[in-house]
């Protein structure tokens, strides 16, 4: 596997100065060479001129959060990472590479959860380059593989977990979003490590069950949301008609037989989970008759 390592450069401003010094200075060997019939001196400016010119391809300019990988008869020589003018052999050929963050969104994907539903799902990675040599030379297009490897951590997440959560501690997809975003961090980053770049961070950017099951799954939520809330009223009604019974006996209001407390109870119940507003009914007789 290569590795980056820094390529050896030179100063870029002194040389222009030196090159732009030896292009016009040339001109005047040129006109002296001419003036005096020396063949030989005109040969030499002819020679001068055209190594400055090609020395002057050496130059390059290194833009901030840039790497210039460069490379000498196929052969990776290094990767320039300082900003400004630097000169490396004209004979290397040269390749950039963005440093910066990026940002890549996948298209929403149609995957079967864990329990077999079909759901979409979509998610942003946030990434960066961190090994230009990699990146250029480990993988056929850096960019491209971002994005299918990318597509496919999402795909593998969505079918290792369900949807929603139908046991009590088990992950979830819509439920664990912290969980959920640092696995998908994880799994993206073990797959492009070896094109050198870095995970900054990956979440769910969209999450919904697939149209064809939306009508019914809602339902179940609905119904899932109702058993919830009857089991909240429950406990509370029974905490109620408990308190209610504890008081009437500490406080001597009235003393009640096992039957008339299981009568309370049931009347007391009945009020607190319905549903509906109560009518009061009159008892003008006992329930022993």
């Amino acid at each position: 596997m290569i590795q980056e390592h820094k390529v050896p450069t030179a100063p870029g401003i002194p040389l222009l100065f030196v090159f732009l010094v030896l292009l016009v200075g040339s001109p005047l060997l040129a006109i002296l060479s001419a003036v005096a019939a020396n063949f030989v001196g005109f040969a030499v400016w002819m020679f001068l001129l055209l190594v400055d010119i090609f020395l002057l391809t050496g130059l390059f300019v290194v833009n901030p959060n840039e790497g210039v990988v460069a490379q000498l008869f196929g052969r990776y020589v290094g990767t320039a990472r300082k900003p400004g003018l630097q000169w490396v052999s004209p004979f290397c050929s040269r390749r950039r590479v963005s440093l910066r963050v990026r940002n890549f969104e996948s298209g929403k994907l149609k995957v079967n959860d864990h329990a077999g539903n079909p759901i979409e799902i979509a998610a942003v990675v946030v990434w960066r380059v961190v090994d230009t040599a990699e990146a250029i030379f480990e993988v056929d297009n850096y960019e491209h593989f971002v994005q299918v490897q990318s597509e496919a951590a999402v795909r593998n997440l969505a079918t290792s977990h369900p949807y929603d959560a139908h046991e009590e501690g088990q992950v979830s997809l819509r439920s664990h979003t912290n969980e959920v975003a640092e696995q998908l961090k994880g799994e993206v980053q073990q797959r492009l490590g070896k094109a050198g770049v870095e995970v900054i961070e990956s979440r769910i950017s969209h999450l919904a069950y697939a149209p064809e099951i939306a009508s019914a799954m809602l339902q179940r939520q609905q119904a899932s949301a109702i058993i919830a809330a009857r089991q909240k009223i429950v406990e509370g009604a029974v905490g109620m008609v408990e308190m209610a019974l504890d008081m009437l006996s500490s406080k001597a209001v009235v003393s009640l037989d096992e039957e008339r407390k299981a009568a309370m109870v049931s009347n007391l119940l009945v009020v607190l989970c319905s549903d509906r507003h109560t009518q009061p009914v009159v008892n003008t007789g006992t329930i022993y008759q």
